[in-house]
């Protein structure tokens, strides 16, 4: 809970400044937002007024004001020209002590309570069948019947004082053959969950808390809205001596338009993109944001060592990887290729840099982050994480693990909490130039020289994980023989020197391609920068409530792969006598690429890319 003084005074500069940026869709001093069809009231006394306010202002995305109303006034000229707010709804919940009452055809019995009341009036979207059908939605059976299905979610609300309530949503099954269309032209706005009703706590479609159950048909997804009834539970939750509010929306006022009816920016277009199947989880970004880190993806794809990857880039794993990790909790890195068999350590200096750009970002977005390796290496890649910490390229430590496979519970045991399928520990894990298995169960370095002694079996733990709903998979390589990289098996086998014995078998979800591993690293932590600074991704990550979490973010700018920092890496792994993988040279090159002057200038181009687009 959030003292309700300490919210408001922590919060009145922060929403004047997204008022100034035009950013909360405000209009002059009443707070009127445009664009909303339909509207809804919540009545309440004098002295939650401003409670209620700060958390309307907390979750705009349900509750969005479109006026308050000073003490006693009973009309609204803004909005509607037919304003007695005792008569303009043809019935009331009446609450009392946050207990539903009775039901009112009017509250003209309640005028002199009214008089030390506020009236909030609260946008909404909904809207009928007719204008689905406009929108290009085909009807379901039994549409002109149905209203809306809502339901109750898990996701709590950024609370206000005794304002304290979960968000409600409503859901609309959509086509998934041309989801971006649908939403695109939604008289909803924006959506805040599109995929299994799990993930937000609803446990079962064909039992709504209000309405009737929609059919979802085969190829819908279902795709949810926040909804204004929310302001019915947060009523609730504060138990006030009397409040009131409306069965039904406003309709009548004049400015008509509806949510998205005017031409969309590209920073403000959503575009819905699948990152998991089990459960079925879509997320949105801008198109912009889109535009953007498939210029990152095509911008590593170059391929200077001359290995033909090129056969090997699969569109927009990069994005899809990005999103995925954006809505993880918690994420586990493996690194390591000991190509160099005859040396101690055997590992190449290719995989660390980038497993270590990526976890200092996800730490700057407060995620949890584990590193598991080799046990032959584990004291090596502690050290070097302390450094890396002392260096100031981490934030904090990143814990490292080993993994040896004695059966099916310790897997289940190192990937879940108590062994529990249903409990995943990680939520993504992220294989970067790490060797894979081949399909003989052999690993094999590019030259076809068998590492396996020197190689833990962590490729259990990724093809475990794709068997276990909840958890996704990344693999980041750039010749086909690393973890992950099975996912284009047969294109490294047609297009890779050696591939047919070398490919790696096991697939990621998603598989990056990079001319240096490395390079795929910094991509993922330069996505995930621009993804959080994308306002369509950023609130579909919040459900549309509490507040913009990228209000302050030099903590992320400060987490980005710089030159700097990626020479200052590379020295720590040369005092541990790890080489560049294609020549063994102990020194600043990687891949027998040069750091300053090829490594160099791919770094600095993904941060110039990268900061361009937080700037728009």
């Amino acid at each position: 809970m959030i003292p309700a003084r300490l919210f408001r005074s922590s919060l009145s500069t922060v929403f004047r400044e997204l008022a100034r940026d035009r950013k909360l869709g405000i209009r002059g001093a009443s707070g009127m937002t445009e664009g909303y069809k339909k509207a809804s009231i919540v009545i309440l006394h004098r002295d939650l007024a401003d409670d209620f306010e700060a958390f309307c202002h907390a979750n705009s995305g349900p509750l969005p004001l479109l006026y308050r109303s000073q003490p006693g006034e009973l009309t609204c000229p803004v909005l509607t020209h037919a304003s007695d707010v005792r008569t303009l709804y043809p019935e009331y919940f009446k609450y009392e002590q946050g207990n539903l009452t009775s039901r009112l055809p009017s509250l003209l019995d309640y005028s002199e309570e009214l008089a030390n009341m506020v009236t909030f009036y609260l946008g909404t979207a909904m809207s009928d069948h007719q204008k689905l059908q406009r929108a290009e939605v085909p009807p379901r059976p039994g549409d002109k019947k149905h209203a809306v299905s809502i339901y109750k979610t898990s996701v709590p609300c950024c609370g206000v004082g005794n304002f304290q309530c979960d968000l409600r949503v409503f859901m609309k099954p959509m086509p998934e053959r041309n989801l971006d269309t649908h939403l695109n032209h939604s008289l909803h706005g924006v959506p805040v969950h599109i995929g299994h009703p799990g993930l937000i706590g609803v446990e079962d479609l064909r039992r709504p808390d209000n309405g009737d159950a929609m059919e979802v048909q085969p190829g819908d997804v279902p795709v949810f809205w926040a909804c204004g009834t929310t302001g019915g539970e947060a009523v609730r939750s504060s138990k006030t001596p009397l409040s009131f509010t409306c069965s039904t929306d406003l309709s009548s006022y004049e400015d008509g338009a509806s949510p998205l009816a005017r031409s969309l920016a590209p920073s403000e277009t959503p575009l819905a993109f699948c990152i998991s199947q089990q459960p079925l989880h879509y997320s949105l970004a801008s198109a912009a944001a889109v535009q953007r880190i498939r210029a990152l993806e095509t911008h590593i794809g170059a391929d200077p060592g001359e290995r033909g990857i090129k056969a090997l880039l699969v569109p927009e794993e990069l994005l899809k990887a990005s999103l995925s990790l954006s809505h993880a909790a918690s994420v586990l890195i493996t690194t390591g290729f000991p190509t160099h068999f005859t040396h101690n350590p055997p590992e190449e200096n290719d995989g660390p840099p980038g497993a270590i750009a990526m976890a200092a970002m996800l730490q700057a977005l407060n995620k949890r982050v584990t590193i598991v390796t080799d046990h032959r290496a584990l004291d090596m890649n502690r050290k070097i994480i302390e450094d890396s910490v002392e260096q100031g390229i981490l934030k904090t430590p990143v814990p490292v693990l080993s993994f040896q496979n004695s059966g099916a519970d310790s897997v289940l045991g190192f990937l879940c909490h108590n062994g529990d399928p249903v409990k995943p520990r990680y939520d993504h894990l992220v294989a970067i130039e790490r060797a894979g298995m081949a399909a003989d169960g052999n690993y094999y370095n590019a030259r076809k020289v068998n590492i396996k002694h020197l190689v833990d079996p962590i490729d259990i733990l990724f093809t475990t994980a794709s068997s276990i709903p909840g958890i996704t998979t990344t693999g980041i390589g750039d010749g086909g023989n690393e973890l992950g990289m099975g996912k284009v098996r047969e294109a490294v086998r047609k297009h890779v020197p050696n591939g047919e014995l070398i490919a790696c078998d096991v697939a990621a979800d998603f598989a990056i391609t990079a001319g240096v591993s490395n390079w795929g690293g910094y991509a993922v932590a330069c996505a995930l920068y621009v993804l959080n600074h994308c306002p369509v991704h950023e609130r579909y990550l919040r459900r549309a409530v509490g507040l913009p979490r990228n209000i302050q973010h030099s903590s992320w700018t400060a987490a980005l792969p710089t030159v700097r920092k990626e020479e200052k890496i590379l020295e720590i792994l040369v005092k541990y006598g790890i080489r560049s993988g294609r020549t063994g040279t102990l020194g600043m090159e990687v891949d027998g690429l040069p750091f300053h002057s090829i490594h160099s200038a791919m770094i600095q181009r993904l941060i110039d890319m990268t900061l361009h687009q937080a700037a728009l």
